[in-house]
């Protein structure tokens, strides 16, 4: 029998953890939530052995935390899980989305992405500790607070610790079929801006030109632009102030997703083609905004995926790997050329909606398979 299958895992206990977890609501711009979630983590990890140092976040964001577990090598780098702790949801999410189970499947605002998978990978490393498995290289952790909006503050703290490390471990939400994440889809966000003309809207509406129709008429030409290669799409759009003022200013943001950096690349010159305004102002403005690279699957991430999937053959579980769209931290380090192995954490499915969910089997299941990876890594 494997070491990982002989760990031992309380479900009922990880579900009682797993729920203070998802009832700390942490929004990415709710910095006050985002702490208040870093803390109980801190807590957590500081309750589990770990040494834990607080990295002040970016300005008007929560904090970082980062975490190393006794090891006589533990200044050194070795395995580094890669985690995010701010989610979509905005605080008062659990009204409508609370805390549950039913049967199977276990509810709750960012319990997929990714405080489930983050708190089995942690689990995981509590289990190795428990059965004294002394792994041979020391394990960190990284825990942040942006991922959600792109980690524009936050990405040369990812770099600089995953540079430190041989093996990253990313516990991001599992694909279909129990697979996991060897790539990631470049992504470019863009802020947009239109102008208008201000007048009265009630006295002389033709006076004015409206930023909110600019916006709108500007909206559908940009999402026609999708196509297998890249895909966009306008997510955000805030306008107007008074029901009686033709409109000056409308604001928005688009993501533009691709397979290839290349396709990415024209996708923002085409975006960036939009920038076009009259000599009264009127008009419409891009600008560039986060962009994760792509990250194409190398020899080293190949080779770790090898050792997990050894892992999984252990334990009877399939684990199929391919590229995935979505971005996350793994875009950095795995563009950096580091072994980068995403999507270790549970499946579920509803991410970023009302209906988000967990499979709560996979709670102990990807557990085990990360405690073994853990192990096995030298």
């Amino acid at each position: 029998m494997s070491l990982a299958a002989t760990l031992e895992f309380d479900l009922d206990e990880m579900l009682a953890g797993l729920q203070r977890w998802v009832e700390c609501e942490s929004p990415t711009f709710d910095s006050a939530a985002v702490n208040r979630m870093m803390t109980l983590a801190a807590d957590d990890l500081v309750a589990m052995g770990a040494s834990v140092e607080r990295v002040a976040g970016p300005a008007g964001l929560g904090d970082c935390v980062k975490a190393s577990f006794p090891h006589p090598r533990q200044a050194e780098g070795g395995i580094l899980i890669m985690a995010h702790l701010d989610t979509v949801h905005p605080v008062g999410t659990l009204a409508t989305l609370p805390f549950r189970r039913e049967g199977g499947r276990c509810y709750g605002p960012g319990i997929c992405d990714m405080k489930g998978g983050t708190y089995a990978a942690l689990c995981a490393v509590a289990a190795l500790r428990q059965a004294r498995v002394d792994t041979a290289l020391p394990i960190h952790v990284l825990l942040t607070c942006d991922e959600e909006i792109g980690s524009p503050g936050t990405r040369e703290l990812i770099e600089r610790e995953a540079a430190r490390h041989r093996y990253i471990l990313v516990p991001e939400p599992a694909r279909a079929g129990n697979g996991v994440v060897t790539g990631r889809y470049a992504i470019a966000r863009f802020e947009l801006l239109a102008h208008g003309r201000p007048s009265h809207a009630g006295a002389a509406l033709s006076d004015g030109h409206s930023a909110i129709r600019e916006m709108v008429a500007r909206i559908p030409e940009i999402e026609s632009m999708t196509d297998d290669d890249c895909t966009f799409s306008v997510g955000v759009v805030q306008g107007g102030q008074w029901v009686n003022c033709v409109s000056t200013s409308c604001r928005g943001e688009a993501l533009s997703m691709a397979k290839r950096q290349a396709d990415l690349d024209r996708g923002i010159e085409r975006m960036l083609a939009f920038n076009q305004r009259n000599a009264d102002g009127i008009g419409f403005e891009v600008e560039l905004g986060v962009v994760r690279p792509v990250w194409e699957a190398g020899e080293a991430t190949l080779s770790l995926y090898a050792q997990a999937k050894a892992i999984a053959d252990e334990l009877k579980m399939p684990l199929p790997h391919a590229s995935s769209g979505g971005g996350s931290d793994g875009n950095f380090t795995g563009a950096m050329g580091l072994a980068t192995l995403d999507g270790l954490g549970v499946r579920g499915a509803g991410v970023h909606t009302l209906a988000e969910h967990i499979e709560v089997d996979s709670l102990v299941e990807r557990s085990r398979l990360m405690a073994g990876l853990m192990a096995a890594l030298r």
